[in-house]
């Protein structure tokens, strides 16, 4: 099993920046794919970016040109860095890894298993 611990959020002001970081352990090896959500009051958690090893990502439409998602395999470590943030950014974000070939990145059920999370406010 892989857990994982997110860290990073907090408040910003609109346009300012953000790192997030989800460490990985336990089989943390097994973790080739992995992937960003956010879930805000009210909504359903959404796909916002995922990696595959080191080359092959994807990100949503709504954060393309602000939000990069990036890999330290020696740490264990996947980060998303932010830039340029709206407060429609504003949500819980959370660190998904353990992929099935099943899915869209997008898609909740591809990833078995989740962090706890961490909190964005844009203002």
């Amino acid at each position: 099993d892989v857990q994982l611990v997110e860290s990073g959020g907090g408040s910003v002001q609109i346009g300012g920046s953000l790192r997030l970081a989800c460490k990985a352990s336990g089989h943390a090896t097994s973790s080739h794919c992995m992937g960003w959500f956010r879930q805000a009051p009210g909504k359903e958690r959404e796909g916002v970016s995922w990696i595959a090893g080191t080359s092959r990502s994807a990100r949503a439409d709504s954060v393309k040109g602000r939000l990069t998602i990036s890999r330290d395999d020696a740490k264990n470590t996947l980060y998303l860095q932010m830039n340029s943030l709206k407060p429609e950014d504003t949500a819980m974000y959370y660190c998904a890894a353990v992929c099935t070939y099943l899915y869209t990145w997008d898609d909740r059920r591809k990833y078995a298993n989740w962090g706890l999370g961490t909190q964005v406010t844009v203002s």
